[in-house]
């Protein structure tokens, strides 16, 4: 299978290329480093180190040849998107090459135009592209859960469900109530993803995927092979988070009551669930949604796991309540559908106490550098 990766230098993008290229597929990336430098934009980097891309393209092109290739470009240059689809003829297109970060979203003006520019434009130009020059491809967009919301105290389906209003039943897309400028960016995106398999055709997997964590995947072997791993607080998720605070004495902190209750889903499982999809593709025209995750925890819940398992390797690790400086519900009812992937024969790969083990094991290692951007954890980024 011809792969194309947008955004394989990111957390996601360079472990689903690693995976991908063990199987035997034919793999190109694309990115602009926009991440690298939106981290460091908050004076942070990757707790793990990661190598520069030309190293990391030499190292895999010496194992597989020819199966890798890399460009360098941004999806809001129409010229370069529709060059790559036209050259690459990708039978399967991963769009991970979005802004990923609610609290960066809602800095200011900039931040959220910024967002909503690079998510929005940028997914129709490769839209446009695909309908163009591939459009038999198989489009993989990475979304969020967090496109549903947590305001309106229902079940939350698969993307659609059926309803009945005044004697008519009717199957639509589940109402979306998204809590930051980053989250109604993916809505749009899903939108925009929907039309264009009505109107040309176009076949796609919109993945609603909760919060990822882990340091490793199968193929994340040595230090050569790591994906990037952040920290502050706009890039470093929950259990990520909690897991660098934990390694240097730093209290695990908790937004307001703690209630926030979310799905989450190891990176190793990630991967796996993507390649899934790619090897079971929808059939022409279909718009499918996939609620990607494995077990739902509330915030309380998630420190709670990862000061036990701290404590037994010795770290003396406090769990502290802080002003929450997001405006949204601390405690709310959430339970999702996520039956679609099991179907497909999605099995979880480790238990979440297993792989907190693991990435404290690993952040061990680099506390130095943990320690070092310790003031990126806490800015307390209000909306």
């Amino acid at each position: 299978m011809r792969i194309l990766i947008s955004g394989i230098d990111g957390y996601i993008g360079w472990a689903l290329a690693l995976k991908q290229l063990s199987l035997g597929n034919d793999v190109c990336g694309i990115d602009n480093f926009s991440r690298r430098s939106h981290v460091k934009e908050m004076d942070s980097w990757s707790a793990i180190p990661i190598l520069p891309m030309d190293e990391r393209m030499k190292n895999l092109k010496e194992k597989y040849g020819e199966k890798i290739s890399f460009f360098e470009g941004d999806l809001l240059d129409a010229q370069f998107t529709n060059e790559i689809i036209k050259n690459f003829r990708p039978e399967s297109v991963v769009h991970l090459a979005e802004q990923p970060s609610a609290p960066f979203s809602m800095i200011d003006q900039k931040h959220t135009v910024y967002t909503q520019q690079n998510n929005v434009i940028g997914t129709l130009n490769l839209l446009f592209a695909i309908k163009n020059f591939a459009p038999k491809a198989h489009l993989v967009k990475l979304g969020t859960m967090g496109e549903y919301g947590y305001e309106a105290g229902l079940e939350i389906s698969e993307g659609f469900f059926d309803i009945e209003f005044r004697g008519k039943k009717a199957t639509i897309p589940y109402p979306r109530q998204a809590g930051s400028w980053y989250h109604w960016s993916k809505v749009h995106d899903s939108n925009n993803i929907m039309f264009a398999c009505k109107l040309w055709g176009i076949s796609s997997t919109d993945i609603m995927q909760g919060i990822v964590y882990g340091t490793r995947t199968n193929e994340i072997i040595d230090e050569q092979d790591h994906t990037r791993f952040d920290f502050d607080e706009a890039f470093g998720t929950a259990v990520n988070r909690f897991c660098s605070q934990a390694v240097i004495g730093h209290p695990l902190t908790i937004y307001g009551e703690g209630g926030q209750t979310r799905g989450f889903l190891a990176l190793v499982d990630s991967i796996q669930c993507i390649s899934i999809l790619l090897e079971n593709p929808p059939e022409e025209s279909e718009y499918r949604v996939i609620n990607q995750f494995d077990e739902q925890y509330n915030i309380t819940e998630l420190a709670k796991k990862v000061q036990n398992i701290g404590n037994k390797k010795g770290l003396d690790i406090e769990i502290k309540q802080t002003v929450n400086p997001r405006k949204e519900k601390e405690k709310h009812y959430y339970k999702a559908d996520h039956t679609k992937l099991k179907e497909l024969g999605f099995k979880p790969t480790r238990l979440i106490d297993d792989e907190i083990g693991i990435m404290l094991d690993d952040l061990i290692k680099y506390r130095d550098r943990i320690e070092e951007k310790k003031d990126s954890i806490i800015k307390l980024l209000k909306w």
